[in-house]
C-alpha cells in the first residue's frame, strides 16, 4: 500500500520537500512540527510558546487525517538546548493524559530556521484501520 500524504491549511506549510504527515496501514506519521504560526508563517517567541505552537500545528495534521491527540502513540521532542527540557516537558504535559505516547527527546546542534523545540508523532487510527 502506497502513503497517503495528509495537508492542512491550519498547520505550517513543511519547509522542504515532505509532506506534513504520511498514513499507511492505520499509522500516521506526523513530520517535525515547528513552532510556526500557521498564519503569519512566522517562528512564535520563546520555547514553551514554540513547543505549545507544535502541538496545536500536529493537533491540526492529525485532524486533517481523522485523527487526534489521543491516538498519539509514541512522539519524538527535539531540542536545541537541554535545558529546555523542563519547560517543554510543562508544556507537553498539558496536551496528552495517561498513558502518556512513548517518547524519545533528544538535544541536537541546530534546528530549521532557528526553532528551540520540534516535535514529530506517529499515530494509530482506532481498529487499525488500513486507511488511515
Amino acid at each position: 500500500m502506497r502513503p497517503r500524504g495528509i495537508r492542512t491549511d491550519t498547520a505550517p506549510m513543511p519547509v522542504g520537500p515532505y509532506s506534513q504527515a504520511a498514513a499507511a496501514g492505520g499509522i500516521t506519521f506526523v513530520s517535525g512540527q515547528l513552532g510556526i504560526d500557521p498564519v503569519t508563517g512566522r517562528l512564535v517567541e520563546g520555547v514553551e510558546a514554540q513547543a505549545s505552537r507544535a502541538l496545536e500545528n500536529i493537533r491540526a495534521v492529525l485532524a486533517a487525517g481523522g485523527l487526534s491527540l489521543s491516538d498519539v502513540a509514541r512522539t519524538t521532542v527535539l531540542l536545541a538546548d537541554m535545558a529546555d527540557f523542563p519547560a517543554v516537558n510543562s508544556v507537553y504535559a498539558g496536551y496528552f493524559e495517561e498513558p502518556y505516547p512513548a517518547r524519545a527527546a533528544f538535544a541536537v546542534k541546530a534546528l530549521p530556521l532557528g526553532a528551540l523545540v520540534e516535535i514529530e508523532a506517529v499515530a494509530v487510527q482506532a481498529g487499525g484501520r488500513s486507511d488511515a
